[in-house]
């Protein structure tokens, strides 16, 4: 399982990259792991949309299971990931990759704080398969 060190992560396994004040957001290995073929993706926002932390922002089904995306910081919709929807399982191959969901700038700093970093994440994640 890959968890890159200069991301924070959330509980419920979306992965955030900060830039300055511009969050890049997407799922984790280990939610693609769990989710395991992932056929489709759906991202429910627009852009310029200003949204609050932990708004439903997409939605991932995959052969087995659908699991929500939620925003991990506040802020406005900067970019959306278009190409995304057409080749879901980039997900699978590539989540901290081509498979970002949205980019948003960042209203609320103070929030990524609450974020676990790597090491947090990679805990939390062998307590949870055992």
């Amino acid at each position: 399982m890959k968890i890159p060190v200069d991301l924070k992560y959330t509980k419920t396994d979306e992965w955030v990259k900060v830039d300055g004040k511009t969050a890049t957001i997407g799922v984790t290995d280990f939610a693609q792991q769990q989710l395991s073929d992932i056929v489709f993706v759906e991202i429910t926002l627009a852009k310029d949309e200003v949204l609050k932390k932990n708004t439903t922002c997409a939605t991932v089904e995959s052969v087995k299971a659908a699991a929500d995306v939620s925003l991990p910081v506040s802020g406005k919709v900067l970019e959306i990931n278009e190409g995304l929807s057409s080749t879901p399982d980039a997900i699978n191959s590539d989540p901290y990759g081509k498979a970002w969901m949205l980019k948003i700038e960042i209203s609320s700093p103070a929030e990524l704080a609450e974020l676990m970093d790597a090491k947090a994440y990679e805990l939390y994640c062998q307590n949870r398969s055992h």
